[in-house]
């Protein structure tokens, strides 16, 4: 019988027992066995219309592409790929989600970066909004601005051209689960 049709005893979690949650911890562990599956279906969910000259899917795979040509390590290459994957789910603030997606799997510059690029690519197109294109400088102290800043200006702004011939995510889907199949840190 699999830990789906299998049910945990409690209706509180005050009232189970370590029986119950080994069977629930079970279920998570198949689902997080998944996630880079899920992850690739969402990316693939991005290759749609879009208002830029290419689709959100096409820019991801740019953004990939640079880093990868810049020589960036893999967890960053992924990270590269999947700064805007929080656009299915939360477009208002996509970084943040796609910050919390990676946090467990990729080092702490690397969550910093994709958090704060929403921010930081802010400079680029705040002006036209009456904003402050500098808003990203109350982060200037911080031991990951220059790298984010580099993130969005070598990488992230210039990857809306239809005419950059990017990886296809075939190429990078090994990386990926490469970093997915990493063990989580403690989300506690």
């Amino acid at each position: 019988m699999n830990n789906m049709q299998r049910k945990a005893k409690f209706t509180a979690m005050e009232h189970a027992t370590r029986a119950d949650f080994d069977l629930v911890f079970a279920h998570e562990a198949e689902n997080a066995a998944g996630l880079a599956d899920r992850v690739l279906g969402w990316l693939q969910s991005m290759d749609g219309d879009s208002p830029y000259q290419v689709s959100r899917l096409e820019h991801c795979l740019q953004v990939a592409t640079r880093a990868e040509q810049d020589g960036a390590d893999e967890e960053t290459i992924v990270c590269a790929l999947l700064h805007d994957i929080g656009d299915v789910l939360a477009p208002a603030n996509h970084s943040q989600i796609a910050a919390a997606l990676l946090a467990p799997y990729v080092s702490e510059k690397n969550h910093w970066i994709v958090k704060y690029h929403g921010l930081f690519q802010g400079y680029y197109w705040f002006g036209h909004y009456d904003l402050d294109r500098d808003a990203r400088d109350k982060h200037r102290d911080h031991e990951h601005y220059r790298a984010c800043v580099d993130f969005c200006e070598r990488w992230d702004q210039v990857s809306f051209d239809p005419d950059f011939v990017a990886m296809p995510l075939e190429h990078f889907a090994p990386m990926v689960r490469s970093v997915f199949a990493k063990t989580p840190a403690s989300r506690y």
